[in-house]
Parts: structure tokens; sequence; C-alpha cells
């Protein structure tokens, strides 16, 4: 029976994470960690092993959402390789240090950067672009195939690897892709076109993924029975997002995804403090 529900949840959150370039890691961990260990199906798991399948899970989300948007040509392959070196150091620092995190710690620093990227989802429609970085980076520009509109983009290339670092530690330390952070900072930060911003998110999560896994596998977090089990249901549910990405208005999603996270970043909280 866990290893359906842990299929479900791996196609919700390859779905989820395609479709607004989240990764999908900010759906299953949570997910997981209820299921897991607070409906006590699956005890063996710990907070460590959770992160060790979002992970893994999150190369197949990657690759899948890759080559969808490859099709689509929307990938910006320079920008994703730069945010890409500046997340693998950050990336190995965080696997490291969540070694050492116990469950109540895990969950409440997890409900806090739920709420954070909840509260990031909430403001970001609503936040003037800023124009500075893109006045001080290299321009970049992308004419959109469907309206024919033309985007200028940029960024200062060491604004970008700080930037990148950040986002790369909180993906080892709590097994989420980074595209929920790194997105909203493309849009309003560098001003990427939406499109351009979740391809090359994704295609950011699954460079640095790997990576993250190795780091995890290193240390011994990835329950490979379990990870399995979400792996396919992963790699389908983000081909099934990528498509949608092209063809309806993510809006609603987003809202949606605001509400659960901003739920379940206060129910984490709650669990650790309490």
């Amino acid at each position: 029976m866990e290893y359906v529900l842990l299929a479900v949840i791996g196609l919700c959150s390859g779905i989820i994470g395609a479709l607004v370039g989240l990764g999908g890691g900010a759906i299953l961990v949570p997910a997981t960690l209820f299921i897991g260990l607070t409906l006590g199906m699956i005890p063996e798991l710990t907070p460590q092993k959770v992160v060790g399948i979002s992970v893994v899970m999150m190369i197949a989300t990657g690759l899948a959402s890759t080559l969808s948007y490859m099709k689509s040509k929307t990938i910006d392959y320079r920008s994703g390789f730069i945010f890409f070196i500046g997340s693998v150091p950050g990336t190995i620092l965080g696997a490291y240090v969540n070694k050492g995190i116990d469950l109540p710690s895990f969950n409440l620093y997890f409900g806090i950067l739920l709420i954070i990227l909840a509260i990031i989802l909430l403001i970001r429609d609503h936040i003037k672009p800023v124009q500075w970085f893109v006045k001080h980076g290299k321009e970049q520009t992308f004419i959109d195939p469907k309206d024919g509109k033309t985007y200028v983009y940029g960024y200062p290339i060491w604004f970008a690897l700080l930037l990148t670092f950040g986002i790369g530690f909180a993906s080892g330390l709590f097994g989420i892709g980074g595209g929920s952070m790194i997105v909203p900072a493309m849009i309003i930060l560098f001003l990427f076109p939406p499109h351009v911003a979740v391809a090359t998110s994704m295609f950011m999560v699954f460079l640095s993924s790997i990576v993250n896994s190795v780091s995890h596998i290193y240390f011994g977090h990835v329950p490979w029975l379990y990870t399995i089990a979400v792996i396919p249901a992963a790699y389908i549910g983000a081909k099934i997002g990528a498509a949608l990405n092209q063809k309806i208005n993510s809006n609603t999603l987003v809202l949606i995804l605001r509400i659960i996270l901003l739920i379940l970043g206060i129910r984490s909280i709650y669990e650790g403090l309490f």
C-alpha cells in the first residue's frame, strides 16, 4: 500500500513541479513525511531518507521536463549552466548539514521555508520587476512564438552565482528542487519571460539533482525500494506537467499551491515546536 501512495505522491509532484518550475520536492517531502511519519504508515523513514527520495526523484522530473522543453525551444542553456555551477557547492554543503538534523528541527526549518516560498509565490506577480540587474548584466532577447512579444533579460554573473549557491544549499538540506526559489528570482530580478524561466529552472533542477543525489547516496540517505516506486510516476507526471505548461495559464494552480504550501508550512512548524 505504501508503494502505491508513494507513486501517487510522485505523480502529483511531477505534474505540479514541471508545470510551475518547482522541481516537485516542495510537494513530495511534506506529503511523504505526513504519510510516513505523522500517520505512521512507513515508520522506518527519517527526514534524511525522505530528502534522499526527493533528490533522486528530481533527476527524473528534471530530465522529463528538460526533454519536453527542448522541443519548445524555451530553455536558456547558458543561464542554466551558470545557475548550476553556482548551486553545486551549496548543494553539497546542504546535504552534509542534513546529516545532523533531527525530525523536530527539520519540521521547524522546513515549515519556515515553505511559508517563505508561499509568500514568494503570493507576491511575485505584484512586485515591480527590477531593472538594475539587467542593466548591469549581459542582455539577452527572447521572442515569444505565441504572441511575437520580445523580452529583454539579463543578470550579473557574480550575483547569479551567489544567489544559486544559497538556493543550492536549501535544495541539498531539504530536498527541494530549487525551482520554487529561482523561478521568481528569474522573473522579478532578471526579467526572464515566464515560460523561459520555468524551462530553464527545470534544466538547472535536472543538473543540480544529479549532484544532490550523489551527495545523499554517499551519506546513505536514499532508501532505494521506496525511491524506485516514486521515479517512474514522477517521470510521467513531469511529462504531463511540461505539456500542460505550454497549453494553460498556471495562475489557478499557483494560487492553489500557495495555499497548500502555507498549510503544510504551518503544520510543519507546529510539529517542530510541539
